[in-house]
């Protein structure tokens, strides 16, 4: 890891309007958590719910869409990522900074709100509040790993990224049988499972299953997204 690098895209992310939506979204969340408790349904149920259709449902995939093709898609956009890439760094080491970056900014605005949301409504109650945190930053890596691959490779991330966490996983993975075991939401939600001793949490998939599906997809979109990079060329992608 690079801390130059670290610093430059901190300040360049945290700077724009991306840090609003990063911001927005946890403040909805423990919003309606803190809803929930005043009106007395804080219990296992609404907090099981509000976590999976929202907090590891619709918030982390969107702040991962955020946080990994921000780090360093609009370098690629505006052609700055150039003069980056005259220094004499490795550009896996670039990738691997961004990354970094990105995983930090999705435990902070991702994973740390869930845990709140979360205690706030049920405390340490069967360890629901720390299995949902752990989840969420575990998905949050994969979602890191996948943008981040996907900023690199297409000036289109952005749009795959939206129809993959909600087409794909909002929709198809309700709907078609067998579909949620290629869904990181699921695999996030399995770690939930696994932690927490609350029998309100289903899911399909089980541990043995999403370990290595987030690992593999972590790796490989780091991978991916370090040897893309090291062909990108001063005029632009290949």
């Amino acid at each position: 890891m690079n801390t130059v690098i670290a610093g430059i895209t901190y300040r360049a992310l945290l700077g724009r309007r991306r840090i609003w939506m990063l911001i927005l979204l946890p403040a909805v969340l423990i919003g309606l958590a803190i809803l929930l408790r005043s009106i007395d349904s804080a219990d296992h149920r609404s907090v099981v719910l509000l976590m999976q259709n929202f907090a590891i449902g619709m918030m982390l995939p969107l702040l991962g869409l955020i946080a990994g093709t921000g780090v360093i898609a609009p370098e690629i956009d505006d052609g700055t990522i150039t003069h980056l890439l005259s220094k004499p760094i490795s550009r896996p080491v670039i990738v691997r900074t961004k990354f970094a970056v990105a995983v930090s900014l999705l435990a902070l605005f991702a994973a740390v709100p869930t845990f709140v949301a979360a205690w706030l409504m049920v405390g340490f109650e069967a360890d629901i509040a720390v299995g949902f945190a752990v989840g969420a930053l575990a998905g949050g890596i994969a979602y890191a790993a996948l943008f981040l691959a996907l900023g690199v490779v297409t000036r289109h991330a952005v749009t795959i990224g939206i129809t993959y966490a909600l087409v794909w996983e909002g929709l198809v993975g309700n709907f078609v049988p067998g579909a949620r075991r290629f869904s990181i939401q699921q695999w996030a939600q399995s770690v939930t499972d696994w932690l927490s001793t609350s029998e309100r949490i289903d899911v399909e998939t089980t541990l043995a299953f999403s370990l290595p599906a987030l690992a593999i997809v972590t790796v490989v979109g780091v991978v991916w997204a370090g040897t893309r990079l090291s062909r990108f060329s001063f005029t632009g992608d290949e």
